[in-house]
């Protein structure tokens, strides 16, 4: 399926083609059919020749209806424009090509009506002139007459064309579903409708709009039920957990967590204007009243009246709805902008924004230094390249700065209290997530127990002069841990000691039981050559220590998995090979 929005000045026959091509009445008030003219969106569809289904938006031309015309054409990826033979090009069709231009529409069918009352020629020359100039330049053009029905083979053969030309959707991708119409069905409760440019729904799905999480009861396309619908559709959604008083036209479907709702924007805009402080932002089928901040000669940060499901890359446009004219068109940079708090903050913002196009995921770590892929791939910017933890990203340069500060930091420790833990370089580099702290960690830094440490430490001399002792102690019986009373006359004690410990000096078995940090190696190297199995007292012997020391020597080695239990007090040695 494809869907087309309508677009051209009022009374040009916009309507009477829909309903000549489909057999269906698009306009659904009452009133619109007494006064013969579209005041809302209509809606229909039909099965062309070639098999193709087309869907059509059908819009009003009156210029005090540009808010609905707006809301139907802003999600459609493909337009027909319609100006008649026996009126030409009117205010109304310079609107809609102006805001079709802002949207960034590339796809569409130029139509002359009316064929039957004056000669087409003339019309068709204004239209491909004014065409000509936009990004529908060269499109295909069509003359018909609704009434006669003259030149419907021509259109329905123009029309598969331009369907095979329109880009494939991904079906795969995140759902956003604007919504532009909102009703209740006896039976089966809110249901609202919109025009499904990517992804796929399927009945039970979870969706999110304005904070609410809701799930997909039931969905009918062109007045199928289905089971599931995927891009490009135009769609009928039976929602459950929500009233219908809490929808409205220009909210949105998406799925949840693939999307980050902003009220603050940068953007780029597509044509120069005054610096006016409010306009209104449409954009999908939202109308949304917006202040503006000009950065530089294009670009300008908008801050929106709610909060809205954007991602870099979409287009909008501004209205003046005071002038009734369409101000700028404009394409999102970035939806989750850094304050501008200093002086020459916003000149600073404009220089960044001018040095991209349409900005990547470096782009975006450039600016924000560190994000998730999540949060990426939320922002429009999918992530190239590896995480640096978890599915954290970071700006290279960024990452570097992160990097010397945390080395810097641990340089200033005292020798008694070296280096940091991990939770609170986290919390000195400002960092959200503790991992990021320990990927941190390069030469010359290391992470032992839990604290981020010099790789090479070097002690006070009172405290290497002490560790010297200790060894000379400990030289012709390595198993014979000093007590507590030796410790405290070596003064190895307190933060001494901890000293000591983190600087890979000594050793700590046990409580009070400190030995050099070779004990263990050695001690296996003696138990291999006993008898298997072997008590403890077998070891202590061989140690020549006491049980105060070979004990949780030997619990020590079982947890390595040097030794193993056999039974209550035998052990055997593992191989160590």
């Amino acid at each position: 399926m494809q869907v087309i929005a309508t677009a051209g000045h009022v009374d040009h026959g916009k309507s009477t083609l829909v309903r000549a091509l489909t057999g269906m009445e698009p306009d659904r008030w009452a009133e619109e059919r007494r006064r013969g003219m579209t005041i809302d969106l209509g809606f229909a569809w039909t099965i062309l020749r070639s098999g193709e289904r087309i869907a059509f938006v059908d819009v009003p031309g009156h210029e005090r209806f540009v808010t609905n015309m707006l809301a139907g054409v802003g999600p459609c990826p493909a337009v027909m424009f319609v100006v008649a033979a026996d009126e030409g090009w009117q205010a109304q069709s310079a609107e809609h090509l102006a805001a079709l231009e802002a949207l960034g529409v590339r796809h569409g069918l130029a139509v002359i009506t009316r064929a039957d009352l004056a000669d087409p020629e003339p019309a068709l020359r204004q239209v491909h002139g004014h065409l000509k100039k936009t990004g529908l330049a060269g499109i295909d053009s069509v003359v018909v007459s609704g009434r006669t029905r003259q030149g419907l083979h021509e259109l329905d053969a123009a029309l598969a064309r331009l369907a095979a030309a329109l880009p494939e959707p991904d079906t795969e991708d995140a759902v956003r579903l604007w919504i532009d119409r909102v009703f209740t069905v006896t039976g089966a409760g809110t249901v609202v409708t919109g025009t499904l440019t990517r992804g796929t729904l399927r009945v039970g799905d979870e969706l999110d709009t304005g904070g609410h999480r809701v799930r997909i009861r039931g969905l009918q396309t062109l007045g199928e039920t289905a089971e599931r619908v995927s891009a490009t559709a135009r769609v009928a959604v039976n929602l459950r957990g929500i009233d219908r008083d809490d929808l409205f036209r220009g909210m949105a479907l998406v799925t949840p967590e693939a999307w980050m709702p902003t009220q603050v924007i940068d953007v780029r805009l597509n044509s120069g204007m005054n610096h006016r402080a409010e306009a209104v932002l449409h954009l999908g089928s939202a109308a949304v009243p917006v202040r503006l901040r000009f950065l530089g000669a294009d670009t300008a940060r908008l801050t929106l009246s709610r909060s809205l499901p954007l991602r870099t890359g979409d287009r909008g446009l501004l209205r003046d709805p005071g002038r009734r004219e369409i101000v700028a068109g404009l394409r999102v940079l970035d939806i989750r902008p850094a304050a501008l708090r200093r002086r020459g903050a916003a000149a600073a913002r404009a220089a960044e924004l001018d040095e991209v196009g349409l900005p990547d995921s470096a782009d975006m770590l450039r600016w924000h230094g560190l994000l998730t892929g999540r949060e990426l791939t939320a922002m429009g910017c999918p992530p190239s390249g590896s995480p640096v933890a978890g599915d954290w990203y970071a700006d290279p340069g960024y990452w570097s700065s992160l990097t010397g500060r945390l080395a810097e930091h641990v340089a200033r420790r005292p020798a008694l209290d070296p280096g940091i833990t991990v939770d609170a370089a986290a919390q000195l580099l400002r960092l959200p997530d503790r991992r990021l702290a320990e990927a941190l960690v390069a030469p010359p830094l290391v992470v032992e127990g839990g604290r981020i440490l010099p790789a090479v430490r070097s002690l006070p001399p009172a405290i290497a002069k002490a560790v010297a002792e200790l060894a000379a102690d400990l030289a012709a019986h390595p198993f014979n841990a000093p007590t507590a009373e030796r410790l405290d006359e070596l003064g190895l004690t307190g933060k001494a000691l901890a000293a000591a410990l983190r600087s890979g000096a000594v050793t700590s078995i046990g409580k009070n039981v400190v030995l050099l940090p070779d004990a263990l190696d050695r001690a296996a190297d003696t138990l291999a050559g006993l008898p298997s199995p072997f008590t403890a007292g077998d070891a202590r012997v061989a140690l020549a220590t006491s049980r105060r020391v070979a004990l949780p020597l030997l619990e020590c080695l079982d947890a390595r998995g040097i030794t193993q239990r056999v039974d209550n007090d035998l052990r055997v040695c593992r191989s160590r090979e």
